[in-house]
């Protein structure tokens, strides 16, 4: 018996980009995404070597492209070296030089901007601190700091000295830290006394110090002066950013190191079991984040581009930092909430500093759709050209949204799919080319191999849901699990074997576009239907009452699973039983009766990190009347 998952999101909306911006697209022809497109699938060495090559500034070139390891592990660019900070930083001095780099909004409305040749000092200062410090080649600095700049001079100065960097967003807990420093034998630590969040300081000193008491690998701890806190030093271990920076020289001499060189960790998100250390190295992850970031957001040398996640997430890795410097663009950061001190801070910063792509998350997308048009409509978004989403599938209403009211029905989407596995985007549309569809990931990449198979690897027809897997290797996928191959094997090699195994649930519609459906196991079995979460909460949200809605499965003695559904209403909705039958049946009315909710509870908020995504196990807990258990450091309320 083969499993599948059944589709019941309808959506046949299209829009394609207008000829204004295909005129002055990066890749302006189907022809040519297609020749390009079966160019890196049929000739993927030479394909890569020749982006490598363009994209990428080498001390040594390769002596071979890809070499398959044993168990399933991939090297790129085999004897090749360069530098990653050089390519992000130093190559651009001569032409860039005064060029800003880094536009920074501090949360309580204090601005900077960092010119690539300001930059280059404070790395290279930094990078002498560290040295000084004792950090050598393939240590781990583990830094743990707000959305400031020296967040990215750290990380930098980490990859310009050939150190990992671990960085661990500013929300988790003690005890979330303590678990990936420990995991990591991390050496030095680079924090803040505190960071700003909806006006609050919070305490990251003194969770370092709490982290500290069960870490014993840690010597040094680098605290930069943020919010002016009071703050316990331990001598002989801690120290302040400012006095170390003013110590040191401005001059640094990177070095070249091996492609295949561990760049930094990252631990997976999930908040239950033991955190993963994703491992990324220096030339593939690199040419990844470079090639995709010119070719699916379109980039221009006068574009200010905003991606609007932390750093402490893999966005804030291939998009914030690595990606748009190394194409030597101009990038806005943001340290606080979106939503503080009103709905109109996006929107305020887009205005001031003219930002003309935007990358942001649907749960984001979702939070201004119910405050409604008022917010964005105060501040002037002409300079926008080009918008994204990334995190989650995006449902279609907030898709239609994103266009019309941010985008002002001229701006293409890039609805993008990848994951901190893959180190970049795999799926997505490339703006000056590709129909969009509301809620569809659009098209492969160049070099991507993906598939929709059932649980024995077999490819399923159109419109037919199962499995999302990859079927061959691209420079920028990880390269382990650190510490832990057998748990690398077992969770990305052997379920589908030969394949790359996402997780992740999708469907394939006869033009070829993918359609990214939700977790594996966001899948809810009712009476032997398997039917996607994303779907429903599609459904809700096409409400007119609905602004956001999350859907989880609890057990059934008949059904085997029941659907229980949270719902945010949009300002001005009053809650009522009524409303409540209507929603029921409006899931009924656009799915089948099938997927009627068992259960919709209308709700204020929904519990989420400070990321955006919805902690649906909390919710799976309190539909099936469990204890609330893991980590809940990330939750945002």
């Amino acid at each position: 018996m083969t499993i599948s998952i059944d589709q019941v999101l309808r959506e046949d909306r299209s829009f394609p980009p207008s000829s204004e911006f295909s005129s002055q697209a990066n890749l302006q022809s189907e022809e040519d995404y297609k020749r390009l497109w079966n160019f890196a699938k049929d000739e993927p060495e030479t394909f890569w070597a020749e982006q490598a090559s363009k994209y990428l500034k080498w001390e040594k070139t390769w002596d071979q492209v890809l070499v398959e390891k044993e168990n399933c592990h991939f090297e790129w660019f085999v004897g090749g070296t360069l530098n990653a900070c050089t390519n992000c930083v130093d190559r651009h001095l001569k032409d860039r030089g005064d060029k800003t780099a880094i536009l920074w909004e501090g949360e309580p409305g204090e601005t900077r901007a960092l010119t690539y040749r300001d930059l280059h000092k404070e790395i290279c200062k930094f990078a002498n601190v560290l040295t000084k410090l004792g950090v050598s080649e393939r240590d781990v600095v583990t830094i743990y700091m707000p959305m400031v700049p020296e967040l990215l001079i750290a990380m930098l100065a980490c990859a310009r000295i050939g150190a990992m960097h671990n960085v661990v967003f500013a929300g988790f807990s003690a005890q979330a830290l303590q678990e990936r420093i420990n995991n990591s034998r991390t050496k030095v630590v680079v924090t803040a006394d505190g960071g700003f969040r909806k006006g609050k300081s919070l305490p990251l000193k003194a969770t370092v110090d709490e982290s500290l008491k069960q870490a014993d690998t840690v010597e040094k701890v680098v605290v930069l002066k943020r919010t002016n806190a009071e703050i316990s030093m331990t001598a002989g271990r801690d120290f302040w950013w400012m006095d170390l920076m003013e110590k040191a020289s401005e001059h640094h001499k990177a070095k070249a190191f091996d492609a295949e060189h561990p760049l930094f960790l990252l631990y997976t998100s999930g908040s239950t079991g033991k955190p993963k250390g994703i491992l990324h190295t220096t030339g593939g992850y690199l040419l990844g984040a470079t090639f995709s970031m010119q070719m699916i957001f379109d980039l221009k040398e006068e574009d200010i581009f905003w991606c609007t996640a932390d750093a402490g997430w893999v966005t804030g890795h291939s998009y914030v930092t690595y990606g748009p410097l190394s194409a030597g663009a101009t990038v806005v950061i943001y340290e606080g909430s979106p939503n503080f001190p009103d709905f109109g801070r996006f929107w305020k910063i887009v205005e001031k500093h003219k930002v003309s792509i935007l990358y942001t998350a649907p749960t984001a997308i979702r939070a201004f759709m119910r405050e409604g048009k008022k917010w964005p409509e105060s501040y002037d978004l002409s300079s926008l050209r080009l918008l994204g989403t990334v995190g989650e599938p995006i449902n279609p209403e907030a898709w239609i949204w994103y266009r019309e009211v941010i985008g002002g029905k001229r701006c293409p989407i890039v609805d993008t799919w990848w994951q901190t596995e893959t180190g970049g985007i795999l799926i997505a549309p490339l703006p000056g080319i590709s129909a969009t569809h509301p809620g569809s990931a659009s098209v492969p990449f160049f070099g991507v191999v993906a598939e929709v198979v059932d649980e024995k690897g077999k490819a399923l027809p159109p419109n037919k849901g199962g499995f999302l897997v990859i079927r061959k290797p691209w420079p920028n996928m990880l390269r382990g699990i650190y510490g832990d191959g057998k748990r690398y094997r077992e969770q990305y090699w052997s379920q589908i074997p030969g394949s790359y195994f996402t997780g992740d649930s999708a469907r394939r519609d006869a033009e070829g576009n993918f359609w990214i459906m939700g977790r594996v196991d966001d899948v809810i079995n009712v009476s032997g239907h398997r039917l996607s979460t994303m779907e429903i909460e599609s459904s809700l949200v096409s409400h007119t009452a609905v602004a956001e809605a999350a859907v989880v499965g609890k057990p059934d003695p008949i059904k085997g699973e029941a659907l229980s559904c949270f719902v945010i209403l949009k300002d001005g909705q009053k809650k009522s039983e009524g409303l409540v039958e209507e929603l029921k049946q409006h899931v009924a009315l656009q799915i089948g009766a099938l997927a009627r909710p068992s259960e919709l509870c209308l709700v204020d908020s929904l519990p989420k990190t400070r990321s955006g995504k919805i902690m649906r196990r909390v919710l799976r807990a309190l539909a099936s009347g469990e204890k609330i258990s893991g980590d809940l450091s990330t939750l945002e309320d």
